[in-house]
């Protein structure tokens, strides 16, 4: 096996396989441990872990009656048990519930249908949800908890035509798994996820996927400073949009190429594709589109092109005010996250222009807003708040407390 293979049956990464594989790491935790075993298929008993059920044809089978008897044993324990904290004191400490009980994963099926992927594809859009409106520190972990099943469904049997969409439902996944990774300062894993998913959208013949997946390889560089990197990915974006004949996607890029050409000030590039992504979203508006870019809408077009006219100097900033006060009347409180990053960005932009009593408001409710979702994103997007507040803080003390509150949560 490659270790890319290895990686995708065991739910790591390439580069934890190349650490085991090439530099001798040795691998303690149990829960990896445990990955390793049931993705390989290897008995646990051989791996010497707590328990071996895939080895239990070593042994001699137990007999019924020993089978009852254990039963029985466990069922008067369970009794016991309940019955002493029901009425009683809890034996152990506290301390102890943080530790993880014994992994047992869930069965796999042999074969699989079409309401098998659904299913798949239900829990990417639920945990999706819950990033958009607490962050991907909510919901990381058990987005990569639920890939790491998921990916076993591609050792069932299925038609070739569920299999695609299993492909594609993996993909998708995988997109997920690297956009909160990404949300929460994970940035090698969000690319090695992001990689992962381009490969599979690529193998379902999914371009709609391919060019979402792109775009999100963009705002990883684009959040690090990287512009001309995030170019060439919401480039490269456009053309599997335009293969995919989806309008909205087509806006999404050209929406964020936008913000790229205002980061590297030219604005007449930046306001030539705003133009083309308002153009293809009132084209899209009717249309339904997948669940990974359906979020993208007239609230999301108002708030990048706030972000276009912000980063394109003191002559943009009234335009600027007006597009990111449009986006925020068009959130609700499923995308609190792009709440708090319009907040952020409006404040900064009237402390800017000089309006020192609505940008120093503002800021503070961005702020509030940032300490209820857990996302480094959104932290570190404070920053030019910060900076703005700091420069007008020797003769404002509402700045100065805004700029200090910024400063201790950004520490913490």
């Amino acid at each position: 096996m490659s270790q890319r293979v290895i990686a995708a049956h065991t739910g790591q990464a390439q580069s934890e396989i190349s650490e085991i594989v090439a530099n001798g790491r040795q691998v303690m935790a149990y829960e990896v441990l445990s990955r390793i075993a049931d993705g390989l298929g290897i008995p646990r008993g051989y791996m010497g872990l707590a328990y071996a059920t895939s080895s239990a044809h070593l042994t001699p089978p137990a007999s019924a009656v020993a089978r009852r008897d254990d039963e029985d044993e466990q069922a008067r324990r369970l009794l016991a048990h309940a019955a002493q904290v029901t009425v009683g004191a809890i034996e152990g400490s506290v301390e102890q519930w943080v530790e993880p009980l014994p992994y047992a994963a869930a069965p796999v099926p042999e074969r699989i249908g079409a309401a098998d992927v659904a299913q798949v594809e239900s829990v990417t859009r639920a945990l999706r949800a819950l990033d958009y409106q607490h962050g991907g520190g909510v919901c990381r972990d058990a987005v990569v908890a639920q890939l790491a099943w998921s990916q076993q469904l591609l050792r069932a049997s299925c038609s070739p035509k569920v299999m695609r969409r299993l492909h594609r439902a993996l993909a998708d996944q995988h997109n997920l798994a690297g956009w909160t990774s990404f949300d929460i300062g994970l940035y090698g894993p969000a690319r090695d996820h992001l990689a992962r998913a381009l490969e599979q959208a690529k193998h379902a013949k999914d371009p709609s996927l391919m060019a979402n997946i792109l775009y999100r390889m963009g705002r990883v560089y684009l959040h690090c400073g990287r512009v001309q990197e995030t170019l060439r990915f919401f480039q490269l974006g456009q053309i599997c949009a335009q293969d995919a004949s989806c309008e909205r996607t087509v806006a999404l890029l050209c929406a964020n190429e936008a913000w790229a050409y205002a980061l590297l000030g030219n604005a007449e590039l930046a306001l030539k594709s705003m133009s083309r992504a308002s153009d293809e979203l009132d084209r899209a508006h009717a249309r339904p589109a997948p669940s990974w870019v359906n979020f993208f809408g007239y609230a999301d077009l108002a708030a990048t092109s706030g972000m276009v006219h912000a980063s394109l100097g003191s002559a943009h900033l009234d335009a600027a005010v007006q597009h990111l006060t449009e986006a925020l009347a068009g959130r609700d409180l499923s995308m609190t996250r792009s709440s708090t990053f319009e907040l952020t960005a409006l404040a900064t932009v009237h402390l800017k222009a000089g309006e020192m009593t609505r940008g120093i408001d503002i800021g503070f409710q961005a702020v509030t807003l940032a300490t209820e979702i857990r996302s480094s994103r959104v932290i570190d997007r404070l920053a030019p708040l910060q900076e703005a507040a700091v420069s007008r803080s020797a003769h404002h003390s509402d700045a100065r407390d805004l700029a200090q509150r910024i400063s201790a949560l950004r520490a913490a």
